[in-house]
């Protein structure tokens, strides 16, 4: 009897699982028999592409907000701040080049130290108020302090409220540290990665690999230090990865 009661309970939290799959597949439109996807890079900006090049004065300011930790708030070696080296700036400058009649305004909403529970609790009034066209979300470094699980309720909140809002969203995947194992699957960095493609993919926004240029790198001999200011933070040559990766989404 202790059996069959073990497979009954067993068989009734499989159901329950498939039940939560299939609502989720059914909420965001995912068909069975296709996994899902991140948004299509050649067509997930288009509309805001095309403000961005309407003339004056018929355009419109564009605003970008980046939420997220240290690196996109510009910090370089630990207390030094270098905003106009890190990526929100050079995707501004970018862009200017890219759409020299647009008006552009990025903003940084990112807190050095935060992880992306600190982001979510503060995400409506810092972010959302802010009505920005697209949004780019930055955490993973610091949130390998909190786990997986916790911080992929945070993410998941703050995408969702995004997309409520018709906001573009943007997830970054972690750029390097050091002392982490950037070749290892189960290094936590890794691990955070991971998480965040399968939230792109579950609720099809944007995405930048930012670990990816980084690996490559380190595939091909080059020493991750050159690309770092210090060991958890890129220097100006990393960011221009970051920055280079977004810019590709403007088509």
């Amino acid at each position: 009897m202790r059996v069959v009661g073990s497979r009954a309970t067993g068989m009734i939290a499989v159901c329950r699982i498939l039940c939560i799959l299939l609502v989720g597949a059914w909420r965001f439109g995912i068909r069975a028999e296709s996994a899902p996807s991140a948004a299509d890079r050649s067509t997930y900006l288009s509309e805001i592409a095309r403000v961005l090049q309407t003339d004056w004065p018929k355009n419109r300011t564009v605003t970008i907000v980046c939420h997220g930790h240290s690196v996109p708030a510009g910090y370089f070696k630990t207390p030094e701040v270098r905003s106009l080296d890190a990526y929100p700036h050079l995707l501004r400058v970018a862009l200017a080049e890219r759409y020299p009649h647009a008006v552009i305004n990025v903003i940084v909403t990112a807190i050095g130290g935060e992880n992306s529970e600190g982001g979510a609790g503060r995400f409506e009034t810092d972010v959302i108020a802010l009505k920005p066209d697209i949004l780019t979300i930055d955490y993973a470094l610091n949130d390998r302090g909190i786990g997986l699980e916790r911080a992929r309720i945070a993410w998941a909140a703050m995408i969702e409220q995004a997309i409520a809002s018709g906001t573009k969203v943007i997830c970054l995947t972690p750029t390097p540290d050091l002392a982490s194992k950037i070749s290892d699957p189960t290094d936590p960095l890794n691990q955070h990665a991971q998480q965040i493609r399968q939230l792109v993919a579950l609720y099809r926004v944007g995405l930048v690999d930012s670990l990816a240029p980084f690996r490559a790198a380190a595939e091909k001999g080059t020493d991750l230090s050159t690309l770092m200011s210090q060991g958890n933070h890129p220097n100006r040559r990393g960011h221009e990865l970051v920055a280079q990766a977004l810019v590709d989404w403007f088509r």
